[in-house]
Order: C-alpha cells, then sequence, then structure tokens
C-alpha cells in the first residue's frame, strides 16, 4: 500500500501495534552489533530450533540494543498474562532452557534481570514476576532519560509498522499537513536542540541560514560517520531505529527546502548499512519517500554514501568532499556549508543523533524539549560508557547531570573496586578530567571550559591503574594516524607532540619537553585549519593540567606511577607467593621466565620485554610491579 494520509497511517500502527503486543507467546533478541559480537545469533538459533522441536507456538523478533551492553546478550520474553521478563548474558544452552521452562507455562528465576514495564494497560489479573526490579529501576536505568534511544532495543529496526505503532511518523505528517517550513524551523529554534555531533551549533539556527540562503538544489546531509575509539551511538541508533533518522532527515529537508537527503555512513558499520538500506527501501515502497509524500506536493529522496572509515570524514566539509567522489580532506572555512556546501549549494548537515530527535520535538513541542536539561543545553545526550567501569553501555541522560552521576550512579564507579581516576570525553580530541571535577554538570560549556569536550558523546572511564601520560600518546598517536596532512600544523604538529610523548614514557624525557609539548600543542590548536587538527592536542593540554606530577615522575625520576610504561617498570616474582605452577613460564613469549615445577620461578631481566603477559595470568598474584 501507498501512504497518502493520517488515515493510511493509522492503518500501519494498527498493523505494527499486533506484533509489538501480540496476543501470544513474544520473544525478542537484541541483535545489535553488540548483541551479536556476545553470541546473540546462537542464542536466536536455539531459541528457533527448540521452540520448533517442542511445538512451541511464538514469535520470534531480532531488535536492537537495549543500551545495557555489559548485560548482552538480552533476550525479552512477553508471555499473555504475565510479566514482560528481560534475560540477561543468555546462552544457547539456556535458550534451549528458557524454551523447556516457558513450554510449561513458567517464567524462570536464572538470569532473569528485571521486568519491562509494558506501555500498554496490561491485561486484567497479571501474574507479577516475584522479586524482579522493573527495568527503569535498575540503577543503570534509574537516572536515564530517553528520547534519542527511544525505540532501540523494543522494536523490530526492519518493521515500519512497530515504529509508527510507538509515535513513528506522525511528526513528518503534521509537518508536511500543517506547518510551513518556516514553522517547522520555529519549532526546532523554540527547542533549544543544539547538534549531538559535538561542535553543539543550534540546529534551528542552521536550518534558518540554510532555509535563507539563495540558490538551488538544497541539500540536508546526515553524518553517520563514527570513528571515535569506544563510540558506538550513532551506529546503534541506525541498527535499532533507523526509520528515526530517516524521518528527522525528511524533516529537515522539508525545512530548509531540499528534495535530495544523504546518509553517510562508514562501511565499517555493515549492519547501519544494511538496516538503513532497507528502511529507506521500504519508506520509497510506501510512499514516505518519493514523489509528493502524503500528497502534500513535497518530493524527497535519500541516498546512502558508504563511507571508507577515514575519522576526519566526521569534519562537514571534509565528508562533503568525500561525498562528491574527492579526497577527504577539510575545506577552509567560510563558507559554511549551509550556504556553499555540498557541489557549492546550500547544505544542512545534522548528526545521526540530532536527527533523531527532531521528530519527537515536533510532535511533543517545542517547550516540551526545552525544558528537559538546563539553559542553553536542552534535551538528552547519548554517551557510550566505557572504559575501566562496572557497567559499560549505551547511556541517555538530560543535559545537567554531572559526571559522579554519570559515572558512578550509572556506571557503577571503578571495575573490580578500583578507584577512577579520570574520564575522557569527546573521544580521542577529548580531554582527560579528573575526579576530582566529578561534580561537574554535563554540558557544552561546562566541559569545554574544563578543558574536554562533549563530542559526538564517548565517554572512556580510567582508574588507578592508567597511566596518564601513556593515555595522552595512545590518543595523539590516534590522530596523527587520521589527520588528512593537508595542513602542516596538524601533520607535523602531531607527529612532533607524539614524538616527544614517545621519550618521556621511554623514559628519555627532561622537564624541557614539557614546556616543549605545551607550547607544540598551543600552537597546533590555533593554527591547525579543521576541528581535527584544533582539538587534536586536548589529551596532552589537559593531562598536563590536571596530571602534571605523573609527567614529572616520568622525566625526574624515570618512574610510571601507574606502572604501565615498559621502560620505566620491571617485573620481579615473589619467591615466597610463587607456587611454581608454570602458568607464567608457558606464556611468557620471551622466553625470559626459568624454574623447577613447583619451586618458585625467576624473571631474567635482560630478556623481559615487559609485556605483563606473566603478572595477567599470575594465578597467586605472586608477580610484583616494580615502578
Amino acid at each position: 500500500m501507498k501512504v497518502h494520509s493520517r488515515s493510511d497511517l493509522e492503518t500501519l500502527r494498527a498493523d505494527g501495534l499486533s506484533t509489538l503486543y501480540p496476543s501470544r507467546l513474544k520473544i525478542s533478541v537484541g541483535m545489535a552489533t553488540c548483541g551479536l559480537a556476545t553470541g546473540a545469533a546462537a542464542v536466536y538459533d536455539a531459541l528457533r530450533d527448540e521452540a520448533a522441536a517442542r511445538g512451541l507456538d511464538l514469535m520470534l523478533i531480532a531488535t536492537g540494543c537495549l543500551g545495557y551492553c555489559q548485560q548482552e546478550p538480552l533476550v525479552d520474553v512477553r508471555m499473555p498474562g504475565r510479566d514482560r521478563v528481560l534475560y540477561a548474558r543468555m546462552t544457547a544452552d539456556r535458550a534451549r532452557e528458557l524454551i523447556a521452562d516457558l513450554a510449561r507455562g513458567e517464567l524462570p528465576a536464572e538470569g532473569a534481570l528485571a521486568v519491562i514495564p509494558e506501555e500498554k494497560e496490561p491485561p486484567a489479573g497479571l501474574e507479577p514476576a516475584g522479586g524482579l526490579p522493573l527495568l527503569n529501576e535498575l540503577p543503570f536505568y534509574a537516572r536515564q532519560r530517553k528520547i534519542i534511544l527511544r525505540n532501540c532495543g523494543l522494536i523490530d529496526p526492519t518493521r515500519v509498522e512497530e515504529y509508527i505503532a510507538r509515535g513513528g511518523y506522525q511528526a513528518l505528517a503534521h509537518v508536511l499537513l500543517d506547518l510551513t517550513p518556516q514553522e517547522t524551523i520555529d519549532e526546532v529554534l523554540g527547542s533549544g536542540l543544539r547538534g549531538r555531533g559535538g561542535a553543539g551549533f543550534p540546529t534551528g539556527r542552521k536550518w534558518q541560514i540554510c532555509h535563507d540562503a539563495p540558490g538551488q538544489p538544497k541539500y540536508v546531509i546526515c553524518n553517520g560517520d563514527e570513528g571515535d575509539p569506544g563510540a558506538y551511538m550513532d551506529r546503534t541508533v541506525l541498527e535499532s531505529d533507523p526509520y528515526s533518522v530517516i524521518e528527522g532527515l525528511t524533516i529537515a529537508g522539508y525545512a530548509i527546502g531540499a528534495r535530495q537527503g544523504y546518509i553517510y555512513v562508514r562501511d565499517e558499520y555493515p549492519l547501519a548499512v544494511e538496516r538503513v538500506t532497507q528502511a529507506v527501501a521500504r519508506a520509497e515502497e510506501l510512499g514516505l519517500l518519493g514523489d509528493s509524500i502524503f500528497d502534500s506536493g513535497f518530493d524527497f529522496s535519500i541516498t546512502i554514501v558508504r563511507g571508507a572509515g577515514a575519522f576526519v570524514c566526521g569534519e562537514e566539509t571534509a565528508l562533503i568532499s568525500s561525498i562528491e567522489g574527492g579526497l577527504g580532506e577539510p575545506r577552509p572555512r567560510p563558507p559554511f556549508p549551509a550556504t556553499s556546501g555540498l557541489w557549492g549549494k546550500p547544505t544542512v548537515i545534522n548528526n545521526v543523533k540530532t536527527l533523531a530527535t527532531v521528530p519527537v520535538i515536533i510532535s511533543e513541542g517545542a517547550d516540551w524539549y526545552a525544558a528537559i536539561g538546563t539553559e542553553n543545553n536542552a534535551g538528552t545526550v547519548v554517551f557510550s560508557l566505557v572504559g575501566k567501569v562496572a557497567n559499560t553501555g549505551l547511556v541517555e541522560v538530560p543535559l545537567g547531570l554531572t559526571l559522579r552521576d554519570m559515572i558512578e550512579g550509572i556506571g557503577g564507579g571503578g571495575l573490580n573496586g578500583k578507584a577512577v581516576k579520570a574520564v575522557q570525553t569527546g573521544g580521542p580530541s577529548g580531554g582527560c578530567l579528573p575526579a576530582r571535577l566529578f561534580d561537574l554538570p554535563i554540558s557544552y560549556e561546562t566541559l569545554t571550559q574544563a578543558g574536554s569536550i562533549m563530542g559526538s558523546g564517548g565517554m572512556v572511564v580510567m582508574d588507578e591503574d592508567t597511566c596518564m601520560v601513556d593515555v595522552a600518546r595512545y590518543f595523539l598517536g590516534f590522530t596523527m594516524a587520521e589527520s588528512c596532512g593537508k595542513c602542516t600544523p596538524c601533520r607535523e604538529g602531531t607527529r612532533y607532540m607524539h614524538e616527544i610523548l614517545t621519550r618521556i614514557v621511554e623514559g628519555k624525557g627532561t622537564p624541557e619537553d614539557l614546556d616543549l609539548l605545551e607550547e607544540v600543542a598551543r600552537w597546533v590548536k590555533t593554527a591547525s585549519l579543521c576541528g581535527l587538527g584544533q582539538t587534536a592536542p586536548n589529551p596532552v593540554l589537559s593531562t598536563l593540567r590536571y596530571f602534571r606530577d605523573e609527567y614529572e615522575a616520568h622525566v625526574v625520576e624515570k618512574r610510571c606511577p601507574a606502572g604501565v610504561c615498559r621502560a620505566l617498570i620491571r617485573l620481579v616474582i615473589q619467591p615466597d607467593l610463587c607456587t611454581g605452577c608454570g602458568l607464567c613460564k608457558r606464556e611468557c613469549p620471551a622466553g625470559a621466565i626459568s624454574g623447577e615445577k613447583k619451586k618458585p620461578h625467576v624473571i631474567d631481566p635482560e630478556l623481559c620485554t615487559r609485556c605483563r603477559m606473566c603478572y595477567d595470568v599470575c594465578p597467586v598474584g605472586a608477580i610484583e610491579i616494580v615502578k
């Protein structure tokens, strides 16, 4: 069928409700990349095969990511007349046992994490699952507020009907049938939405500039080129809820007067590419893309562009160059893309998360959205919480929440009970903030003032075993490798800073190197052409600012306080603790360990490469890192 009116949308909505809330047993398996990486495909197959063998009538669905990646694979069981229960860390064997229990009409307690509250009215006489908390009562979810991630893990991302059942495409219908382009822009302006790609520029203002700019045709681009180490927010949205991005992109096209949109997604995200390609094709089939959408006279098409994975293509002008078929190199600004972008025409570029937010703003109203968050920082932000933290995953919180609430409240603090030392926000171009600043509210301005950035939403937690000098060197190595090399400050400056940091971690640094490092970092920050070079020194400058004592220990005392830098440590086996099990000897890649079985072993310091393999595998903690 083709969608011509709101009544056609209601038909699709009814179809979606029938599969979202069926009258028979339904099992959903989280099969975004995080789930697949932990064995979700094997779990899905086991559920399917065991149900078939037992003749159990059920609906088995592959959904996206619920955010609690640490607990994957996640399996959501909805049994008629019972609570909807979420099971964590499922295995293929436990999946078969689950089917056996369900065939007997039982909901097993093993592996049950929480009850997922139904959004529809629960049936009368619902039998509760004893002792289980509601999903939003778990510490990981209690402080979250899901707007961008509203559908992730709850719908089948391949079925537009389920997206529509949860309110999808109501915003596009309202915009095309009830609002002018200017009224649409005014609504986004009033919401206070700022770009979630990192810079935080007001979305409505960008749309207004492009709308007012002379020249046709105009273009709108979704930037899905997410390349930060440890960041996977955009990938998850594209995998788990692609229609929210497509709807937001279509609304943006209508607002600025564009008839053509692009979704730029890196080819390293094969599942995201597959899901968004399927979604675009289905939207075209239904008439939600193409000619005269909702019979409004507005035409809009979307082309998917697969990026080669260059980190610099996350920068607007480099991304434009890539779409045009050129090298992914930034261009001087001004002119800005909103007035002269793709093929020299006015172009709006918005991040995946920004566009996924737009339909909710249109549906709920600008005032509703503006009331969330803090002044000049409206709405929610999504972080990938990773690193040395107890609970990892995707987290969506209102702006203004503190770093402490994020790391200790949601993340559960340090891993294995170790103290958290620092957090880096904003990906490889972000800064490292010490634990004493964790009461800082999360906003664009506060993070910038502290020496970091919001970025696209990466958040890496570091504990007491982390060397901050080594961290700065690692992230600088990443930006150095990803520099396009077009401008001298970035190309040569990042290389020179990396050389200085390498000298320091190898025990060859001098106190003068610290002043030189800071001088070069400020020069690179000031003189680089694009955002990559301008923010590349942030890890260096922030660690020099907050952890200078660690730098001084490296250059003055020739000591790594965290025991990480190989040239500044040695490994020693404590004879009174060593049981002579031989595991360290077998695992040592350099053959540096000797000793008889059941007798204390010895490490030859001349042969030892300080890889710490022995330290990691020793079952009794007999190996000491001498700093």
